[in-house]
């Protein structure tokens, strides 16, 4: 019965996607299906078979991948020379970060720093929610993905292996949820500060974030404490080798100086080259050096990466040109869509149409991809390391804290905030009005 519920439940946020095509008029030249481009089904039957067949995700996504490639190729007028010349960036990047920082968390596990860090975390269930507020503050200023794979290195430590899914959720969630309300600690968010909004006007997601970290956060650390206690002594030899927190802190340097460098002093190049994975990759050969790097970890973690971008790709390919009108509403259901859909598309269009209060936004596509383990990049890095997590229907079963603690975050933010929409940040094009958000039409009949 559960797992029939869980099936549903991801079966129902996958045709959200065909409801946003319908709802924005979604351009395609091609075949339509009640009015729906037929892409957008075979997008949501992938997800669907991800869903159900865990075991075999990668096969799925690549063939999902290859019937979205053929069908516009074949029956669209889709410029796929075009579209990749821009893709490409955002493809290399993610997957040079995901393989780099799987390298990252094993100089950390290897460093003896997850042997001592125990020492210094409470007793019972409320370390393990210690640690998802280390993992939340570390994504306000790292990239997620490095706050993910670090908790999850702690954790294995301190859980002797034994990681419940629950608590991946927890970790999952606490990555996204600390970089919503940072314009550094988030693609999405660092993608609305180089189009112009204010990182002030991001910083009250964490009104969301919050409320979330500790609805989740505690759910899942009692869940962790009662599958596997936490263990904290007999851990390592309490010896720290410097030279690999060397290691450690130089990759994360190189990635977080590189976004802030490229996206601030230098945006007219941002998109030149993979610039985040270039310098990744550069310090790691350069570090390999100093201490050994275990390039035996390449090979698993490069097949997980190509999974989040088979899947990537096809949402990339969806023709959605415009979202519904900017209210409250519209911002908390692309949260759900956000779970199974790329929120880089997503937060392109939003920017461009203009009139969100982008705290909210950057709150519902930062947090609302931890509902689903390949709904953020976050989710499927720490899924190469801890494989039991791909079974979406356990994830969704475990996880379920995560919806809970979306929903209750976004009303608090929304009951002590009120929804502000900001003007647009840039002027209208010529010939379009700027969007009436605060007062905007509900979605059109049968629309989400």
């Amino acid at each position: 019965m559960q797992k029939l519920v869980c099936s549903s439940l991801l079966a129902g946020m996958a045709t959200l996607l065909p409801s946003l095509a319908w709802a924005s008029g979604g351009t395609s030249d091609g075949p339509r299906l009640a009015g729906i481009p037929l892409e957008f089904f075979l997008f949501a039957a992938t997800l669907i078979g991800v869903a159900l067949f865990h075991h075999h995700t990668l096969k799925v996504a690549l063939t999902g991948l290859a019937s979205v490639l053929i069908f516009k190729l074949g029956l669209t007028s889709f410029d796929i020379v075009g579209h990749m010349t821009h893709e490409w960036v955002v493809l290399v990047n993610l997957f040079g970060l995901l393989v780099g920082f799987s390298l990252l968390a094993n100089h950390f596990e290897e460093s003896g720093v997850p042997g001592v860090l125990p020492k210094f975390l409470p007793d019972d269930w409320k370390g393990g929610f210690v640690l998802l507020i280390l993992v939340f503050f570390m994504s306000s200023f790292l990239d997620n993905i490095a706050a993910a794979m670090i908790g999850g290195t702690v954790a294995a430590t301190v859980y002797k292996g034994r990681v419940h899914i629950a608590y991946l959720a927890g970790i999952i969630a606490a990555s996204n949820g600390g970089g919503s309300g940072s314009v550094v600690g988030d693609t999405t968010t660092t993608m609305m500060w180089i189009d112009g909004v204010s990182p002030f006007d991001v910083i009250h997601a964490y009104a969301a974030a919050f409320p979330a970290l500790f609805v989740s956060g505690i759910i899942a650390s009692i869940i962790q404490q009662k599958h596997q206690p936490i263990v904290k002594d007999g851990i390592g030899d309490g010896k720290i080798d410097w030279g690999r927190v060397g290691v450690v802190a130089v990759l994360l340097l190189s990635a977080v100086l590189t976004n802030v460098l490229m996206n601030v002093q230098f945006p007219q190049y941002s998109d030149a080259l993979p610039w985040l994975a270039i310098a990744l990759w550069l310090a790691i050969g350069i570090t390999s050096m100093v201490r050994h790097t275990d390039w035996g970890l390449v090979p698993d973690a490069a097949k997980g990466s190509v999974f989040l971008l088979s899947l990537v790709m096809c949402a990339s390919m969806m023709p959605v040109s415009e979202l519904p009108g900017a209210s409250w509403y519209v911002a908390m259901g692309l949260g759900f869509v956000s779970a199974v859909f790329d929120n880089i598309p997503l937060t392109a269009l939003a920017l461009k149409q203009g009139g969100y209060d982008w705290g909210f936004l950057a709150f519902a596509v930062g947090y609302g991809g931890s509902m689903v383990w390949f709904g953020s990049s976050a989710g499927v890095a720490l899924s190469n390391k801890f494989p039991e997590a791909r079974n979406a229907l356990l994830y969704l079963r475990h996880g379920w804290h995560v919806v809970l603690a979306y929903v209750i975050g976004f009303f608090i933010m929304y009951g002590t905030m009120g929804w502000h929409p900001h003007a647009p940040h840039k002027e209208a094009a010529p010939g379009h009005a700027a969007p009436a958000a605060e007062h905007a039409a509900p979605p059109a009949e049968g629309g989400h």
